[in-house]
């Protein structure tokens, strides 16, 4: 089966030559979403704002391939600081809910100018 390409104006621009996501059979993977919004603007508040506007791209992205964040079998979540670990989990929570959560990697790396970039695979069957 072919894969599938998917690029939408519903979430931030992507930075660079890749797609939002790509479908290949019954799996999305989606690309990492930054705290922007869709027209390009940087969200540049609190770690909080910053999170909610990252985890709207990604849920975007995911709907733009026909699917949600329910569907997610893996999250990968990266912080400057990992001190906003307490307050990520809490607000992870608002957006992946359920009996069957996904397997999460959280890892603190060197992002410029913003605080957090989440990424994630659905499993669509």
């Amino acid at each position: 089966m072919p894969k599938r390409a998917i690029i939408t104006d519903q979430a931030a621009p992507a930075g660079g030559p890749y797609s939002h996501a790509v479908v290949a059979g019954d799996t999305i993977y989606l690309a990492g979403a930054v705290p922007m919004l869709p027209d390009g603007t940087w969200v540049t508040g609190s770690f909080a704002e910053q999170a909610h506007a990252a985890f709207r791209n990604l849920a975007a992205v995911a709907q733009a391939a026909g699917a949600s964040l329910d569907q997610a079998v893996r999250i990968g979540v990266y912080l400057r600081d990992f001190d906003d670990f307490g307050k990520l989990n809490e607000i992870y929570a608002q957006y992946i809910k359920g009996d069957n959560l996904p397997v999460r990697t959280t890892l603190p790396v060197p992002l410029v100018g913003f605080d957090i970039e989440i990424d994630a695979v659905l499993y669509t069957a």
